[in-house]
């Protein structure tokens, strides 16, 4: 009889049939949370088991707490899932009016470019065929050129970053010590130092129009570091001009928007946020990946912002509303690189899986998945042309090229046809390859490396690759005319 009483109380208990708040109970009645061979179902049969006979036992003692206790551990459970849902619920915070007006301004700078880039494309429809044709041909015969063109070692310690100047003229590294160094290009010569990190660089970005006529009261170039700390340099001074402090963790990416006047950061505090540089204040604290976020980039027109975590999501934000547009899934692992394509709808992620993924915004999913390398992908760059001389332009003995620094509205046709063209990958595989845009083809890999690739860049006039590793070198790529 007791057992039929028993087997009556068990089925009146509710339990969790989350799986997770199954072994949490367990772990509270000092029982295993598992057993050998105990699926999901079993382990929440065995909790009603075990339940029911503490019942029974409560019971027989004279005591009246047991259907109270039962029912009050039920209670916890629900507020538990409550709780879950509740942190999965998507919210809303009411901004500031600092960040109203720069979303004002986004919208009016973003609709201008944007309203240039579909001229130029259609402009660039009209262009004869054979031209087009002959144009990419000759790109790809480049590209099968490229070799190292020079290699200088940059640090004590691994290099996390490698960054042309809007000029092409000279590059800056960081480096896990603290450290950010500006080189002349192509020589690799050290220009200066820059002190002011105490833990490693993650991030650095240049202003769009530093080294192209910016003037004093303006910061050159931001830095992120483990530190928390975000850097305002000039390129003048070897220590920092300014500080922005919010973020609880590291800083891994920050990147100025194209207009030049704001900043965007990505932290392992698991937030984005965006920082006005004139008042050095964070206007937008923003939430939305389950896991630490790694990667950020603003498409070229500003209008959009994209940011990868290690949760294996890119997320695409609007930066005129605030509001998250698309959720890019795919990746079976962390996603470590991300960089949009100069048409404006093309987003490339690289990650953990070894795969880089091509997602077409006006389609809303994946147009292309490459198997880019045999170890996690780092970095992802597409060729930006803006700014750029002639890619057909003959180089100096000493591998110079003169510099066009009109505004990529006035960029020769032929630049623009080959703008976004090619794509370019770091892993740690020790490999940097070349890929053709459109096909997706591996056109190139640059092996010189020792151990992982770190990062990579293109020179917006299209003359050389760079990349950084752990083995505390950078290396330069040029074709062979050089």
């Amino acid at each position: 009889m007791a057992e039929f009483e028993r087997k009556k109380l068990a089925r009146t208990i509710a339990t969790p049939t989350d799986d997770k708040l199954v072994k949490e109970q367990l772990r509270k009645l000092k029982h295993p949370i598992c057993l050998f061979g105990e699926d999901a179902g079993d382990r929440r049969n065995r909790l009603r088991y075990i339940l029911s006979k503490l019942a029974m036992e409560q019971r027989a003692s004279g005591g009246d707490t047991a259907d109270g206790q039962i029912e009050t551990m039920a209670i916890e459970d629900d507020d538990a899932m409550d709780e879950d849902e509740a942190q999965t619920e998507e919210f809303y915070t009411e901004g500031t009016n600092e960040l109203l007006q720069a979303r004002r301004d986004i919208a009016v700078f973003s609709l201008a470019k944007a309203r240039a880039r579909t001229e130029r494309q259609r402009e660039d429809c009209t262009v004869d065929l054979a031209d087009v044709r002959k144009r990419r041909q000759d790109l790809v015969k480049r590209l099968d050129s490229y070799s190292n063109y020079g290699s200088q070692v940059g640090d004590t310690r691994p290099i996390s970053r490698i960054l042309f100047s809007p000029d092409c003229q000279s590059l800056l590294t960081s480096s896990w010590s603290g450290a950010i160094k500006l080189w002349d290009v192509p020589h690799c010569r050290p220009i200066r130092t820059f002190c002011g990190h105490t833990d490693r660089v993650g991030g650095i970005s240049f202003h769009p129009k530093a080294t192209l006529g910016l003037g004093d009261e303006t910061a050159d170039f931001a830095s992120g570091a483990a530190d928390t700390l975000i850097h305002l340099w000039s390129l003048n001074k070897e220590r920092p001009i300014a500080k922005l402090q919010g973020h609880q963790s590291r800083v891994v990416h920050v990147q100025h928007h194209p207009n030049g006047a704001y900043l965007g950061s990505a932290s392992y505090d698991g937030s984005w946020r965006l920082w006005d540089i004139a008042s050095q204040k964070e206007l937008l604290l923003q939430e939305g990946h389950s896991r630490e976020i790694f990667a950020l980039r603003f498409q070229c027109d500003g209008a959009l912002v994209a940011t990868g975590g290690l949760d294996g999501i890119c997320r695409v934000w609007d930066m005129r509303s605030g509001r998250s547009l698309v959720t890019i899934e795919g990746h079976a692992k962390e996603i470590f690189g991300i960089d949009w394509s100069p048409n404006g709808y093309q987003v490339a992620t690289g990650s953990a899986d070894n795969t880089i993924r091509i997602f077409d915004m006006r389609k809303l999913g994946s147009i292309y998945q490459i198997p880019a390398h045999k170890s996690l992908i780092t970095d992802v760059r597409f060729f930006h042309a803006s700014h750029a001389a002639s890619l057909t332009a003959s180089a100096s003995g000493d591998g110079d090229r003169d510099m066009d620094t009109s505004d990529d509205s006035t960029m020769q046709r032929g630049d623009r046809l080959c703008d976004g063209q090619y794509l370019v990958s770091a892993s740690n595989d020790g490999l940097v390859n070349i890929w053709s845009a459109g096909d997706w083809k591996l056109q190139k890999s640059l092996a010189g490396h020792v151990g992982k690739v770190m990062s990579v860049d293109i020179a917006s006039n299209g003359s050389y690759i760079a990349s950084s590793g752990y083995d505390r070198t950078f290396k330069l790529w040029g074709p062979e005319e050089f």
